[in-house]
């Protein structure tokens, strides 16, 4: 997956593509891959870096959504927990299947919780990830060392699915690349072109790196924009009405010590109504999360402090081992694009999360909504609509046993580089043979050789892109991530040709950024 090559391809100007897919998050990359998987032509634009907005700042969770059982959306929940079947089965090295445990207070909890994920394994049929069941207080105890035990009667232990959503993302893009799609980053779509009779055709977009201009013609447009769609339907019409209200989740990051059991925990009950995860991930526990309605879509979305304070106190409130402000390892927050209700006053954590596919009259298609876990089926449901608008032969999907880049059974997860799946030797010939074996970071275990693996293979091109996508050590640990940036700015400036100013700019950047990370 080299940028330069498929900027190169853009030039031609005659070509007109079947597809051209704006914006590189979740539901866009679902689409590229549908699309190019069934034989279509084309280009994705995303105008910062890949999932650089809301796709990389998840749960880690592929999951069916439990809470959305409670609510009866019974058909939500079956596509969740069949994609998340098809997930686990077509990319074993980034999803795992993982064992939950709801600490229940009495006996009416026991009794519900049992009941309600039972029906929940039914819904997965074949492709469920095991059964659930009630657990013994002492059992519950001796599977989660850290719980309060003053706290619980017993347990249900369940299972889900559980991924990292950058290396997902980077890993389908190259599938639909080695497909024939044309993914960018760093590319601003500007604006949409049209045809005399108001129907769009193209759009308008600048490479931000050459600086330069680019139009290209497509027969079908895509607004994969998630929290910025209405910037975008607002190009296609200036008086669109608002489709998107967004909604902050936060997350921290702490040491394994507050869980150093295989278990995750799920409290269904907290005091704003959510429920809140603790997972394991990448030997380090994810926390979260919130639901906190948002005024302004950005790219880099601030945790506040309300937010941090309820995510320590709900989790002190379980643990024996009560988490301080000091303990966080990092802190992200990360913006849901919910469909905005028509002033029935909703609450956000009641807004629907299914997929919805809105067309314009100029024949654009947008799609807002939805999660990674239902990423292929979004894909699925959006390339057969278009099919039916641009009155194509349908072309049955070809997704669902797909094998998506990378693909290797039985990963050692205590192996770092497990996540590169069957890269991983690719990397380690860089390692060796290029003298790249020494560590940038010992304790997230990250080596030089992982840098230019991503500079040449996943178009990283800023320290970013490296520290808090291709790899996770934004996430995992900010203040480590700083002390890295100034090595993987050396490395980057060497594999892109760029010189020391572009270094110390690389790492006043990263720095500015990660700030927000850290408590």
């Amino acid at each position: 997956m080299k940028r330069n090559e498929m900027i190169d391809k853009i030039n031609d100007n005659s070509k007109e593509y079947d597809f051209i897919i704006i914006g590189g998050g979740a539901t866009g990359i679902g689409i590229a891959l549908e699309a190019s998987a069934r034989g279509y032509s084309v280009v994705l634009l995303e105008k910062s870096d890949f999932t650089k907005s809301t796709s990389s700042k998840s749960t880690k969770l592929v999951h069916g959504g439990v809470r959305y059982l409670e609510q009866g959306n019974i058909g939500l929940v079956r596509e969740a927990v069949t994609e998340r079947g098809l997930l686990l089965k077509n990319a074993p090295h980034l999803v795992e299947n993982l064992s939950f445990i709801i600490p229940t207070h009495g006996f009416f909890d026991e009794v519900l919780y049992t009941v309600g994920l039972t029906f929940y394994d039914l819904l997965a049929g074949k492709l469920s990830l095991g059964r659930s069941k009630w657990i013994s207080k002492s059992k519950t105890l001796k599977r989660i060392s850290t719980i309060n035990p003053n706290k619980i009667s017993a347990g249900v232990a369940y299972h889900d699915g559980q991924f990292d959503d950058t290396r997902l993302a980077i890993n389908t893009l190259q599938t639909a690349v080695g497909l024939g799609a044309i993914v960018l980053n760093y590319c601003d779509v500007k604006g949409l072109v049209k045809n005399s009779s108001g129907k769009v055709s193209g759009v308008k977009f600048i490479d931000q790196e050459k600086k330069k201009d680019y139009k290209i013609k497509g027969k079908q447009v895509v607004n994969a924009t998630g929290v910025f769609a209405d910037d975008i339907l607002k190009m296609d019409s200036p008086h669109a009405e608002k489709t998107i209200a967004p909604s902050q989740g936060v997350h921290i990051v702490l040491d394994k010590s507050f869980l150093p059991d295989n278990d995750a925990i799920m409290i269904p009950k907290t005091d704003d109504g959510r429920v809140l995860f603790l997972v394991p991930w990448h030997n380090k526990v994810v926390v979260g999360t919130t639901d906190t309605p948002v005024k302004k879509e950005s790219l880099e979305p601030i945790a506040l402090e309300e937010e941090i304070e309820f995510i320590l106190n709900t989790a002190s409130r379980y643990l024996i081992k009560t988490p301080k402000r000091s303990d966080v390892l990092s802190v992200f927050a990360g913006l849901r694009p919910l469909a905005a209700s028509k002033g029935n006053g909703n609450k956000t954590k009641e807004i629907s999360r299914s997929h919805k596919i809105f067309e314009s009259e100029s024949g654009l298609l947008t799609m807002v909504g939805g999660k990674w876990t239902t990423y292929r089926k979004m894909g699925e449901d959006l390339v057969d609509k278009a099919e039916r608008n641009q009155g194509w032969p349908h072309i049955p999907t070809k997704t669902k046993y797909l094998k998506i880049h990378g693909y290797k059974e039985n990963t050692n997860r205590n192996n770092p580089l497990y996540f590169y799946g069957t890269d991983e030797d690719n990397v380690l010939t860089i390692a060796t043979q290029e003298g790249m074996k020494d560590y940038i970071s010992t304790s997230l275990e990250v080596i030089n050789a992982q840098v230019v693996w991503a500079v040449r293979h996943e178009m990283a091109r800023t320290v970013e892109d490296f520290l808090a996508r291709r790899t996770r050590c934004q996430l995992l640990d900010a203040r480590e991530s700083i002390k890295m940036a100034p090595k993987v700015a050396k490395i980057m400036a060497h594999e892109l040709k760029e010189d020391d100013e572009w270094q110390l700019k690389q790492v006043a950047d990263y720095m500015k950024v990660t700030s927000n990370y850290i408590l």
